[in-house]
């Protein structure tokens, strides 16, 4: 059975000079729909290579990778785009949000690409603000806002195009620890509502929240095991 994702035998590598770094070196698994995924490993091991990939950031040098029935991995930059947009909802550690537009308008900065009108964008991210619990902060700007709660207008933006994969990339690496619970919750009540949640990390207790852990290490895969009791099975969701 194939997954939402599919990749098979997926190899990345840099030049630099004459000299080849083989960063992934054969990466082949499948993530289906409605899972949770925490995506793990050390510094170098390929982690963020594979993220850029999964997200359509970047392409691989070899090998396949199926989303959704499409296949993306020779897909020209304008199609990749047009995919990563429609299908991917992007949640960073740094938030990303541009300081001049207030919590709704960058909300829905990905629909204005869309071509959706200015009412009808409007209503959506106050929808989708209200998800995140932060419709009493749409007319605020990023530094008027915690950490906390930028966090939760990023998670919003992924939300928007209503994708269907949520990939998070280290989305509690700049939160105190309670901050973090409640991004983890918020996250864990997505992924209850029917997305796939891909969450790249390396904080071994934020990839307890997880369903199924996959580690990297040195370009491959070393381990890919189900969560017995993931820590979002005690939120009431």
């Amino acid at each position: 059975m194939q997954g939402i994702i599919h990749l098979e035998n997926i190899r990345k590598s840099y030049y630099l000079g004459k000299n080849e770094l083989q960063v992934l070196k054969g990466i082949t698994l499948d993530i289906f729909k409605n899972e949770y995924v925490a995506l793990m490993g050390p510094s170098g091991s390929g982690k963020s290579t594979l993220m850029n990939i999964l997200g359509c950031l970047d392409t691989a040098s070899a090998g396949k990778y199926i989303l959704n029935g499409k296949d993306v991995s020779r897909m020209p930059d304008n199609d990749l785009a047009e995919v990563r947009n429609k299908e991917i909802g992007f949640v960073f550690q740094q938030f990303n949000l541009l300081p001049r537009l207030t919590a709704a308008e960058n909300v829905a900065l990905p629909l204005v690409y869309s071509g959706i009108g200015k009412k009808e964008r409007t209503e959506r991210a106050l929808a989708v603000l209200a998800k995140v619990r932060l419709d009493d902060r749409s007319h605020h700007k990023p530094n008027e806002l915690s950490g906390g709660q930028a966090q939760r207008v990023a998670i919003a933006r992924a939300l928007i195009n209503n994708p269907s994969i949520i990939l998070a990339d280290e989305p509690t690496g700049n939160l105190d620890s309670k901050t973090s619970y409640e991004i983890m919750e918020i996250l864990g009540k997505i992924h209850a509502d029917g997305n796939t949640v891909i969450l790249v990390t390396h904080e071994e207790d934020i990839s307890l929240y997880a369903h199924r852990v996959i580690r990297l290490l040195d370009g491959i895969v070393e381990t890919d095991k189900i969560n017995a009791n993931p820590a979002m099975a005690a939120i009431t969701v």
